[in-house]
């Protein structure tokens, strides 16, 4: 069965930190792995979930803006997170985000856009928010996967609910890059450990803002 993305994450949301998953697990590792031993002053997590990964931005950024549009996920994350400088926000991804203009160095999207069929305006969105010279990272299920039939889902007893998704390409997220004067700094594609012969799991984009 098919519903709404906040819906069906609200839905997952008692069960999304217990259930066995590999995409979640090697995004949580890819993160630390990319961005250990930053200092960052502000960092807007764009679709923070359960917070998997709200506590490691907490230790590399003086200021967090979690932002989140399932109430569920935000509850959960909220329940077992209670860091001083993070601030979980509910907020349309969509739509303009409540945060300053210039204000972050670091934008993050993990696991999220694939359930946006229009990336241009959350791109614009990220380089509206951060700084000059900020970056914007992404991690996100690799479009091998998806041309493979990969996508979000979980299970209800006998039912599996189907979050719904959009495929990009790679060049989807490019463009949607350019057109926002962000420039691409660094392109990883990452494997599980028990991917061994398989499509990559993962890909990792970073881009830095740039105006002119």
């Amino acid at each position: 069965m098919n519903t709404r993305v906040d819906a069906a994450y609200d839905d997952w949301s008692s069960s999304y930190d217990r259930d066995p998953n590999r995409t979640r697990d090697l995004d949580a590792e890819v993160v630390r792995r990319v961005l250990a031993g930053r200092r960052l002053g502000r960092v807007v997590e764009a679709g923070c979930g359960t917070g998997k990964n709200t506590g490691f931005f907490a230790t590399i950024a003086e200021d967090v803006q979690a932002l989140d549009a399932s109430a569920g996920m935000l509850a959960q994350a909220r329940a077992k997170l209670g860091a001083a400088n993070v601030a979980f926000v509910p907020a349309d991804l969509r739509r303009q985000w409540p945060v300053a203009t210039g204000s972050a160095d670091l934008v993050a999207f993990d696991l999220v856009l694939e359930h946006v069929e229009d990336l241009r305006p959350l791109f614009a969105e990220a380089a509206r928010v951060l700084r000059p010279g900020g970056e914007l990272f992404l991690c996100e299920l690799h479009p091998f996967r998806q041309y493979e039939g990969k996508h979000a889902h979980f299970q209800r007893g006998d039912v599996v609910i189907a979050v719904p998704c959009f495929t990009h390409h790679v060049s989807d997220f490019t463009a949607a890059a350019a057109g926002a004067c962000l420039r691409l700094v660094d392109l990883q594609e990452w494997w599980h450990a028990a991917d061994n012969g398989k499509a990559p799991r993962l890909l990792s984009l970073r881009f830095a803002r740039h105006d002119g």
